[in-house]
């Protein structure tokens, strides 16, 4: 038997890594199931060499989730599409089950903030090295600088899995016979946004922690940390948020009013908060003493903006007017979202094949028993922190698994 493998992505490389190595498990001879990866760059695993600012967040532990460990319960938190799916899916490959494979496979992982897996060599190049060995250890064909634009060129194959995103920018779904009804468009997830205000983003390279990020009447509200960026607002807060309205954004053509609690606290608390920094520091100047331990430059921003004329006045003389407005600028500031811009070189698409067409527990699509959809394909994706590699190795594996369960099968080749 044979199969073809469209895209030399992560999910690409392992399910054909996985595929082969099931087959040696099973007793038989690997080379009586050909692999043969088509990539239409000329390198591998290109997106995986850039992620995780050249270290790559494999995966992640998902502790994040309740008292328990488990992660089964509140996995809608850091996958906005498809999570009901996914819940499925990690019962047969978990993020346990993928931490294993990596380290019996030669890459020593560490665990860092928020549940984040990292390679120990903080390279990525450390597991790009360990697929490219394995790959050529069991005779998997990869053809670089190799697009499919002929069903000619893979009907011949047994299986065909399709590891590749952004679907919709090429005519592969035609050449496959895949109805486009099936797609759930593509669209922009994790992503930056631009602002005009021209004195926020001179505040370049400033993070703020405990931001709260809400879109007026919508239920899409994040509370994490803030970059200001020459552009406008980066960070945790602003990629999970564009995660989890990203079909919001995309019809709003990425230009919508953003409501931002600078401290994360309310009106009341932090009046109260100022009038006690009032009564101790009567005597100093307002530019002097943040009562909100935010970064000095961004309390002058925040002055400037809302007391232009008091700056240089003691707290003793601030008015209750003046602490209003001071008030509502750090717990209800607003600002005007223009675009949207990539977040550094990693994009991540939501849209895909949709689910409810595939059976998860094989990746088989339901109308083709012979073609799989895998990672980004699918309409599954997660925020930052090693949750969209966890789908590319979970969905891999299920599909490796079934194609050798198919294969074993069949009579002893």
């Amino acid at each position: 038997m044979n199969t073809a493998i469209i895209g030399g992505g992560a999910a690409g490389l392992f399910l054909a890594i996985n595929l082969k190595e099931l087959i040696i498990k099973s007793g038989r001879n690997a080379k009586t199931m050909q692999v043969t990866v088509f990539e239409k760059n000329d390198k591998i695993l290109s997106k995986l060499e850039i992620s995780g600012g050249g270290r790559c967040n494999c995966t992640n532990t998902f502790e994040f989730a309740n008292k328990n460990g488990s992660f089964f319960d509140d996995l809608a938190q850091v996958y906005p599409r498809g999570h009901r799916s996914v819940k499925k899916m990690f019962h047969i490959f978990s993020p346990k089950d993928a931490f294993k494979w990596f380290e019996t496979h030669g890459v020593k992982l560490k665990i860092e903030d928020n549940g984040r897996v990292f390679p120990q060599s903080d390279d990525s190049h450390t597991i790009i090295n360990v697929f490219k060995h394995y790959a050529a250890l069991y005779d998997i064909d990869i053809r670089l600088n190799d697009s499919i634009n002929s069903l000619s060129r893979v009907e011949h194959f047994d299986f065909i899995c399709v590891a590749c995103g952004g679907l919709l920018h090429n005519n592969l779904l035609s050449l496959l016979k895949v109805e486009d009804s099936i797609i759930v468009k593509p669209i922009p997830s994790l992503f930056a946004f631009n602002v005009e205000d021209s004195g926020l983003r001179a505040l370049s390279g400033t993070t703020l922690n405990g931001v709260t990020l809400m879109f007026p009447k919508t239920k899409f509200k994040v509370s994490d940390s803030v970059l200001i960026t020459h552009k406008g607002l980066s960070g945790p807060a602003v990629l999970r948020l564009s995660s989890y309205a990203a079909v919001f954004l995309n019809e709003a053509n990425y230009n919508t009013p953003l409501l931002v609690n600078w401290i994360g606290r309310n009106n009341e608390d932090a009046t109260a908060t100022v009038n006690h920094c009032k009564i101790l520091h009567a005597n100093k100047m307002i530019m002097n003493i943040n009562p909100f331990a935010l970064p000095q430059r961004f309390w002058e921003y925040i002055l400037v903006r809302v007391v232009p004329n008091r700056l240089n006045i003691r707290y003793k003389d601030l008015t209750e007017k003046e602490i209003s407005r001071i008030v509502d600028a750090v717990c209800n500031d607003k600002y005007l979202i223009k675009s949207r811009s990539n977040n550094k070189e990693e994009f991540v698409t939501c849209g895909g094949v949709d689910l409810s067409c595939i059976d998860i527990n094989t990746m088989r699509l339901k109308a083709d028993k012979r073609l799989f959809f895998v990672g980004e394909a699918l309409n599954i994706d997660g925020i930052t922190g090693g949750y969209n590699f966890q789908v590319a190795w979970t969905t891999a594996f299920i599909a490796a698994q079934e194609i050798c369960n198919i294969y074993l099968s069949n009579p002893v080749q």
